[in-house]
């Protein structure tokens, strides 16, 4: 079965002015479009690949193409990335639980908030920054290209909680080369009941 581009959860300009317009319609549209497209045609040519998940290729993603790693990882990296986000007003809080978490592991919210953005502010390239899960406590990590902490590639493995893409694609049209200016207004679109879930599905 194909792999298909999931629609957005909310309309092109609904995180405005964090993210615009016409950034959510080229990174969605064409972008995202473009990793689904270019991971269908590499799980054709490969028989051995077909019907199997996205988190069952990354488990052994040492040994499968490079088209099927950086697909397959834009693909799932960006599925989450637009969960992720949500509208001003709609994006709720850090639950208790999480919050408590992230006083005990990363030194409570501003330093994390702190540590996170430099984490991405400092991946060389481009990349994505992290939140994981990682036996049993929070870490932040950043991957380059379309990596992410569930391949068995990843430096830092862990069930990831939250991500941010520093990719340029994902900031230039508003920011240009200012990536630390992106990413606190990244802050303001989090979509915290979203990174409640996956904390609390990791942590259960």
């Amino acid at each position: 079965m194909a792999f298909t581009l999931p629609p957005l959860p909310y309309t092109y300009d609904a995180l405005e002015p964090a993210i615009d317009k016409e950034t959510m319609t080229f990174h969605h549209d064409k972008h995202h479009q473009t990793y689904v497209d270019n991971l269908n045609k590499a799980v054709d040519a490969d028989s051995t690949l077909q019907g199997k998940s996205l988190e069952e290729m990354f488990a052994s993603m040492s040994k499968l193409p490079k088209a099927v790693r950086n697909n397959g990882g834009g693909h799932w990296n960006h599925s989450l990335f637009w969960e992720l986000l949500a509208p001003h007003g709609q994006a709720g809080e850090p639950s208790a639980e999480l919050a408590a978490a992230i006083d005990r592991d990363l030194g409570g919210m501003d330093k994390f908030k702190e540590d996170f953005n430099a984490a991405g502010a400092g991946q060389f390239g481009s990349g994505w920054a992290w939140l994981i899960v990682q036996d049993g406590k929070l870490k932040i990590t950043s991957t380059p290209n379309q990596d992410n902490p569930l391949m068995d590639v990843a430096e830092e493995k862990g069930a990831v909680v939250l991500g941010a893409d520093v990719w340029e694609h994902a900031y230039y049209l508003r920011y240009q080369n200012r990536r630390a200016d992106y990413l606190k207004a990244f802050w303001s679109v989090v979509n915290w009941k979203k990174v409640n879930e996956l904390y609390a599905a990791a942590t259960a």
